[in-house]
């Protein structure tokens, strides 16, 4: 990062002007014009990393999947493995993002990568995975804020083992719902310049929450502690899979936490020096992440009340009755209940703003029905205003779900993660099968044959995490229980589908063509810069 030494007499860095300046020649090269600010530090980059997975937050509000699949030792095993498969895909994107460093994302690195033949439909299939994914994903997260707000308002009780909010309806829940997405929405759209503020307040936030957490609930723990043979190797399946399966549905609540790795490349172009930063961020983050879960996760399964109590939750939210059972009073679990709210909304704003960005990167290449109107940048806010509603209205139309299955979270959250694992494999599959790593010489973060390994592992795990999330939770499924995140996911599919033969098949031709001439690695034929224009642009 580049030192801020030297200071022009308006007080501005003239390092950081330099660098800010070579990032926009670096995006100019490859085809676009700078519209967004870079007001976004190292530092900056890794809190805004950090709290798109909310941990604990993220944590809290999936912690039924891996109780019913296999109890502490699926919730803590789960954990350690998803975080090494997601430092592996971390790697893999890192090492490309170094080169091609744009709001595009995944989408772009996936067209430059791939062949001539197939790079238009490969784009196309990446660009859709990647903004369906994150819209997904911000809605499960602010979905899953109101549902873990309701459940933590039923601390307090009307009666012995009756919540105040039990008698609540569908409707309540989605009104909720509806003003945490328009809060979230609001704070982004129009608190865009002290964003990075509040990235920087989350951390500390993080901190303190977390600490207050784990040292009430071990120090009272009203029902005692389990001892730690049985923390860290209790496996008792209760979903009705086989234990093997079992165990692999509860790695959804990993899976969730730490999706939003790639979802920070869409704001590469807020960032000063986005070659490094956002890859130093991204896998920096999964780090600090993996850490702050094992101290959250470690001392919640230590004061686990029984495990078929919480499984049956109607809320089917454990995290505020694993914290009234150690403390055993209803205001002071509440207090430390606060701060997982609090992060619930700072990490619906930042899925937010990455939702937005990626959105308006795809529409600005034409992928997205209207692309004129969602492309544009309102410039009195600083951000693309029009794909930040474009994606609110789609959240929201999504939600309705709820009205039809109790189930509706786990879609969301499922589809979300299946999405944003498609999107994050395309330009691993293609830089390592049709380049061979060669555009990673090119970048400053190749990790060479660990680079190598960690492809492979990511592209594994992405073979797995599609099926694997459709499945139900439970194995005995009602219409009310079904997991509909393979009913999302297809109807994503067949739109994308459609719109490509109706339109993109004739007029999509993808990221600007200049970048692609202007990306060629040397070790490839000169014939490329040389072909005509219109056999280029296929």
């Amino acid at each position: 990062m580049a030192v801020d030494a030297t200071r022009s007499p308006s007080g501005v860095s003239i390092e950081q002007g330099v660098s800010t300046s070579n990032a926009d020649r670096t995006l100019e090269d490859m085809g676009y014009k700078p519209e967004l600010s870079r007001n976004r530090s190292i530092w900056q980059v890794t809190f805004m990393c950090f709290i798109l997975s909310s941990v604990p937050y993220g944590l809290s509000t999936t912690l039924y999947y891996p109780l019913a699949a296999g109890g502490p030792a699926n919730v803590i095993w789960g954990w350690v493995i998803v975080s090494f498969l997601i430092l592996c895909v971390a790697i893999s994107l890192a090492e490309i993002t170094s080169v091609y460093p744009t709001a595009g994302g995944v989408y772009y690195q996936t067209f430059v990568l791939s062949p001539l033949w197939c790079r238009r439909v490969a784009s196309w299939i990446c660009g859709w995975a990647y903004v369906a994914g994150n819209i997904t994903i911000t809605l499960a997260v602010n979905f899953g804020t109101a549902l873990l707000f309701v459940a933590c308002l039923n601390v307090f009780e009307k009666a012995p083992g009756v919540g105040i909010t039990d008698d609540f309806q569908a409707w309540h829940n989605f009104l909720i719902f509806l003003a945490i997405t328009f809060l979230t929405h609001a704070i982004s759209a129009f608190g865009n310049k002290w964003l990075p503020w509040l990235e920087t307040f989350a951390i500390f936030w993080t901190m303190a929450g977390l600490l207050a957490i784990v040292v009430c609930l071990l120090a009272v723990a009203k029902q005692g502690r389990h001892n730690a043979s049985w923390v860290f190797g209790h496996f008792e399946p209760n979903a009705g899979w086989p234990a093997g399966w079992s165990f692999f549905i509860g790695l959804l609540h990993a899976a969730y936490a730490t999706s939003a790795t790639g979802m920070i490349i869409s704001l590469c172009e807020e960032v000063r020096e986005p070659a490094i930063m956002v890859p130093k961020a991204m896998v920096g983050t999964i780090i600090i992440n993996f850490i702050a879960g094992l101290c959250f996760l470690i001392p919640v399964c230590f004061v686990l009340p029984d495990l078929t109590y919480l499984i049956n939750l109607a809320s089917g939210q454990p995290t505020p009755a694993i914290f009234k059972a150690a403390i055993g009073n209803s205001a002071g679990t509440f207090c430390l209940l606060i701060p997982l709210i609090v992060l619930g909304v700072i990490c619906g704003v930042g899925c937010v703003t990455a939702t937005s960005r990626c959105t308006w990167a795809f529409a600005r290449d034409g992928g997205i029905p209207g692309s004129g109107w969602w492309s544009q940048v309102n410039k009195s806010l600083d951000i693309p205003f029009n794909a930040l509603l474009l994606s609110m209205i789609v959240e929201i139309v999504l939600g309705c779900i709820y009205f039809g299955s109790t189930a509706a979270f786990n879609a969301f959250s499922g589809v979300g993660v299946i999405f944003l694992t498609t999107s994050y494999a395309c330009p691993i599959a293609v830089s390592l099968i049709f380049r061979g790593r060669e555009d990673i010489k090119n970048g400053s973060f190749n990790f060479g044959v660990v680079g190598l390994v960690a492809n492979v592992i990511a592209l594994g795990w992405s073979l797995l995490a599609i099926p694997l999330f459709c499945m139900p939770t439970l194995m005995s499924v009602t219409k009310e229980s079904m997991n509909y995140a393979s009913v999302v996911f297809a109807g994503f599919i067949i739109i994308a589908a459609v719109w490509y033969g109706v339109w993109g098949y004739h007029n999509y031709r993808g990221p600007p063509t200049d970048a692609v001439e202007r990306d060629l690695t040397p070790t490839e034929p000169s014939a490329f810069a040389e072909m005509p224009k219109k056999e280029l642009s296929l």
